[in-house]
């Protein structure tokens, strides 16, 4: 079982700056990809970003050259660096992996960008 844990949300302004962390204990860490999705009130979950255990990344349209998706396989940790933030931005942002074809979500980290 893996269990998904984020922080580092927060209330910033217009063009400001967060790093969000997803730390995840489980033995299979190592080997799968780990994705951030975001929610917005009303709105459906969006895909946000996804780093392989390899270090591939990618990422949604919206957030492409603002969002770093990056990842310490020693500390089971991924992190999210938002620069440039917008109102837009503005959602519970949620830690995704898999396991042996069960689905692990964290419990959410809220990011709110003032205008």
């Amino acid at each position: 079982q893996v269990q998904l844990v984020e922080s580092g949300g927060g209330l910033v302004q217009t063009g400001g700056s967060l790093r969000l962390s997803c730390v995840a204990s489980g033995s299979t860490f190592s080997i799968n990809t780990i994705a951030w999705y975001r929610q917005a009130p009303g709105k459906q979950r969006d895909w946000v970003a996804a780093i392989s255990s390899s270090g591939s990344t990618n990422y949604a349209d919206p957030v492409k050259g603002r969002f770093t998706i990056s990842r310490d396989n020693a500390k089971n940790t991924v992190y999210l660096q938002m620069n440039g933030l917008k109102p837009e931005d503005t959602a519970v942002y949620l830690c995704y992996t898999s396991s042996g074809g069960t689905p692990y979500w964290g419990q959410g980290t809220q990011v709110t960008v003032s205008s």
